[in-house]
């Protein structure tokens, strides 16, 4: 995950679950699915909240800046209401 991301889920009080995949087996695969599904390469942060595909930095920044990502993370369960 980016250090932009990482940065402000921690001031959130978020305890992200980072999955690297240069060290998974199958993370060639993950990140050609990724870059199809987000339509960019790399696809890499691909940012998931709830178990969905959020998208990447950008997306997570806009939402923050729109004041969509706490709605968002509290829904999911990351965020104590």
């Amino acid at each position: 995950m980016s250090h932009t991301v990482t940065t402000l889920f921690s001031g959130l009080g978020i305890g992200a679950v980072v999955h690297e995949l240069d060290k998974d087996p199958r993370g060639l695969d993950m990140e050609r699915d990724l870059a199809r599904r987000l339509g960019r390469n790399p696809p890499v942060p691909a940012v998931f909240i709830g178990g969905k595909l959020v998208g990447c930095t950008d997306r997570i920044i806009s939402l923050h800046l729109g004041g969509k990502l706490e709605p968002m993370l509290k829904a999911a369960g990351a965020m104590r209401v």
